[in-house]
């Protein structure tokens, strides 16, 4: 549980807890965040990182000449579209069976089976619209490469769908981070941007029990 409150509080904290990053590891700032994105659009079992709100603050802090933008939007767009790469190759790997998996610490059957209907509903614009709703984000090229879309299809909504996402919240945090009433309330906006970027998640989630509660009903 300790653990668990540090991680909120990390995140939500981004402009306290930023600063010391990059006063301690210089340069290998870069490399964390590269793989804090990378792990967060990779790895099924990392669908908590929020990106959206650290992409903001990253952009914040290189309007400030903490950090230098350029190397951000290009290494920043690399992780997201190596992350889901990998990740489309691993359910591509373990194929329909991983349905059948029981949940764990890290893996929850259920974001993945919401994922699936999301794709089902949606299909190949999925990689692309997912960028912008957390843990959907992170299911929805591995719940492609489970499917028959090929990978010369998917890798172009992957790359449109990363450069997309990470040059909105990152240049939104360079152009609107320096803001005084935004520097004012850091936390406040941070906490925005999870729940914006949550609501649609929410609201699909809402409208599926819904219609499966009226399903029920009618049958």
């Amino acid at each position: 549980m300790e653990y668990i409150l540090y991680f909120v509080d990390f995140f939500i904290h981004l402009d306290k807890y930023l600063p010391m990053i990059i006063q301690s590891f210089g340069v290998w700032a870069y490399v964390i965040m590269f793989l804090v994105i990378f792990c967060e659009t990779g790895l099924v079992v990392t669908p908590i990182l929020p990106g959206d709100s650290l992409l903001f603050a990253l952009g914040a802090f290189a309007a400030q000449g903490a950090l230098n933008i350029q190397i951000l939007l290009i290494s920043l767009c690399i992780a997201a579209v190596a992350g889901d790469s990998v990740n489309y190759g691993i359910g591509n790997f373990l194929g329909p069976k991983v349905f059948h998996y029981q949940d764990s610490r890290f893996f929850k059957r259920e974001h993945l089976i919401r994922t699936h209907q999301f794709y089902e509903k949606h299909g190949g614009k999925t990689i692309i619209i997912a960028r912008f709703i957390p843990i959907i984000r992170t299911f929805a090229p591995f719940v492609a490469g489970i499917g028959t879309m090929k990978y010369t299809r998917f890798i172009t909504y992957n790359i449109v769908g990363g450069i997309a996402w990470i040059c909105l919240f990152l240049l939104s945090g360079f152009f609107f981070g320096g803001i005084p009433a935004v520097k004012k309330n850091f936390t406040l906006v941070i906490i925005a941007i999870i729940i914006i970027s949550v609501m649609p998640g929410v609201f699909e989630y809402w409208r599926h029990k819904r219609n499966a509660m009226a399903d029920q009903n009618a049958g």
